[in-house]
């Protein structure tokens, strides 16, 4: 049994992309089962074990509320502001972060390319950290 065999529409969701969510729309015969609308406004495609339709991820990213822990998620500030020089260097050596929607950080490989462009053309450069050692 997948963990949104049992999705309704309206039921409050967490995606540790965009944060805080609803189900939307339920297609039972497709691959992508649900559609979350998240608080910023984007609506996402998950399949029924919660993947996202964007991205390279092959995990599990969304949940239902009542089941989210985010004691592991790393929601930390970045230290310092890092140069554009600086992270194209750490984008190339695999070692760049990036700041989700939600807060959360993750690999910069992970996210659209689109997403790091309309950042890097903002210059938010806040959004970028090394990565830490664990």
């Amino acid at each position: 049994m997948a963990y949104f065999d049992e999705a309704k529409v309206g039921d409050k969701v967490y995606g540790l992309i965009f944060g805080k969510g609803k189900i939307v729309a339920v297609y039972p015969d497709s691959h992508y089962t649900i559609m979350v609308e998240f608080k910023n406004g984007d609506e996402i495609p998950y399949t029924q074990d919660g993947i996202p339709g964007w991205g390279n991820f092959k995990k599990q990213t969304c949940y239902y509320r009542k089941d989210v822990d985010l004691t592991k998620v790393d929601f930390s500030v970045a230290e310092k502001k890092l140069s554009h020089k600086k992270i194209i260097k750490l984008r190339e050596k695999g070692k760049l972060e990036v700041r989700l929607p939600s807060g959360a950080w993750a690999n910069v490989a992970k996210c659209p390319i689109e997403y790091i462009e309309n950042i890097c053309e903002k210059e938010n450069y806040h959004l970028f950290r090394k990565r830490l050692k664990k």
